[in-house]
């Protein structure tokens, strides 16, 4: 059995942190060493930087900064967390890596999907994911999904998100060998239940 960096992607509201949290058990039940990640976060330094990027009181925060800030905290998650729980066997499921930073800052913002990219590999020292589950969310649906009490990126314009959601396809359509896209409508208990079977076969191949 192998170990995996398995990330899970999506807009807001698209229901991929309660599925980390899912297939993050159902490894576990089966004795599979796991650690559940979240970004922008996961270490000291990470969740004070996410503090700064989601706090609504900093609207005028430039695309640049925001960029700056989300690779920032990438870097010191991959360094501190993410690469020693690799290295010692352990799969690692993460609830957003670079591929939002891609969609959000790269398409979305329009500071382009692939100088986006390129940085976000110099921030992580090259470790890429091997298996990246997108739920894919029609706008209305996932915002009917969030709270009354949105953060900064929350509040974001439905046409912002729309062009989040066509970021994340553009870039699961630029690397359809890591990605699995999934239907966010469907019910949870069948979503579960796809990211489980795709997952138990690459740990098991």
């Amino acid at each position: 059995m192998k170990n995996l960096l398995i990330t899970f992607e999506g807009i807001d509201g698209c229901g991929k942190s309660t599925q980390a949290v899912h297939l993050r058990n159902r490894l576990e039940s089966m004795g599979i060493p796991v650690l559940l990640l979240r970004e922008p976060g996961g270490t000291v330094i990470g969740e004070k930087i996410r503090s700064i990027l989601l706090d609504r009181d900093h609207g005028e925060m430039a695309p640049a900064t925001e960029l700056f800030l989300y690779l920032a905290a990438r870097a010191q998650i991959t360094a501190e967390r993410i690469v020693p729980a690799l290295k010692s066997g352990t799969t690692v499921i993460l609830d957003r890596f670079f591929d939002s930073t891609a969609a959000y800052q790269g398409y979305a913002r329009g500071l382009g999907l692939d100088t986006v990219l390129e940085m976000n590999i110099v921030a992580t020292g090259g470790v890429i994911p091997d298996q990246t589950f997108l739920f894919d969310c029609e706008v209305p649906l996932a915002r009917s999904r969030l709270s009354s009490v949105t953060d900064r990126l929350e509040s974001e314009s439905d046409e912002f998100f729309e062009r989040v959601r066509e970021g994340f396809l553009r870039v699961s359509r630029q690397y359809p060998s890591r990605f699995f896209v999934l239907d966010a409508s469907l019910s949870p208990e069948v979503l579960s239940d796809r990211v489980y079977s795709a997952v138990v076969s690459r740990l098991f191949s």
